[in-house]
């Protein structure tokens, strides 16, 4: 344990805080050449000595492409709110030449990463949720009802299960006909989170346009059918007319942030009433 500590000590960079900027990013995860890191908003005030909720978002990109920078304007709201929150890198086919296994390897890797490191980071252990746009809501997701795909360097007697999860037009089908099926067909049974809803599976927040052009809503609503019916709270939100990736700017940026503002304030991650107006 102590070499732990003096691990993450020595290795957190500390960040001159900005606007909507990480307090420190710190690395989680080295593969080859690739160092992956979490980028960690804290609240105001916040010691080691806290237990505090969190959220660890998974950007969006088609497992493709993207950046944490992503959620960060996300993670600074729900820092000034009282949460830890963390956006996390993970390898894409555009960077390291992955395929979608490796970004739910990296996504499971993270997530083990934050709960085994709560006592330094400040955090409760069982109150980490996940959240994520795209196909880091599907990664989000399969770090929650996966069985697989797990690192061989990840200490597996750590859960990797997030306790709640924020999706954001997730891609959480992979079945025939549905998203990406043709670049994870060989392996979609295990991997899809449709296909994985089991007893068990953490409350979900979905949030999602009705004109979205990757997830029908009749998606959306098979999900939280599923959901359910294995005695899983899921609360679907639907925004009228909103395409694709509709979250991340304008009004919409700010309802759907104020929607998952409320539902971490019902689960108890929150207190208070929400600060930001919609």
């Amino acid at each position: 344990m102590i070499v732990k500590i003096l691990f993450f000590a020595a290795a957190a960079v500390l960040v001159s805080r900005g606007e909507g900027s990480p307090d420190k990013i710190v690395p989680y995860k080295k593969v080859g050449d690739a160092e992956l890191t979490l980028h960690i908003f804290n609240p105001p005030g916040h010691q080691a000595s806290d237990k505090t909720p969190t959220i660890v978002f998974f950007f969006g990109g088609g497992w493709v492409s993207g950046e944490p920078s992503m959620f960060y304007k996300q993670s600074a709201y729900l820092a000034s709110r009282g949460m830890v929150a963390i956006c996390a890198d993970y390898r894409t086919k555009g960077t390291y030449q992955t395929t979608p296994q490796e970004c739910v390897k990296d996504g499971k890797s993270a997530m083990r990463w934050v709960r085994a490191h709560a006592a330094e980071l400040g955090i409760d252990p069982q109150m980490i949720a996940a959240g994520g746009g795209s196909a880091g809501g599907q990664v989000a997701a399969a770090a929650a009802l996966t069985k697989g795909f797990n690192e061989t360097s990840d200490d597996l007697s750590v859960s990797c299960r997030p306790d709640a999860l924020v999706l954001f037009n997730p891609v959480f089908d992979n079945g025939p006909g549905s998203y990406g099926h043709g670049t994870v067909k060989e392996y979609w049974e295990g991997f899809s989170p449709m296909n994985n809803i089991a007893t068990g599976a953490p409350p979900t927040l979905v949030m999602l346009g009705t004109a979205d052009q990757l997830v029908p809503v009749s998606t959306a609503e098979k999900y939280k059918m599923l959901m359910e019916q294995v005695g899983s709270r899921c609360d679907l939100k639907l925004y009228e007319g909103a395409k694709h990736a509709f979250f991340n700017s304008g009004k919409a940026f700010e309802s759907t942030l104020l929607e998952a503002d409320k539902f971490l304030i019902s689960l108890g991650y929150l207190k208070g009433e929400p600060t930001l107006k919609n």
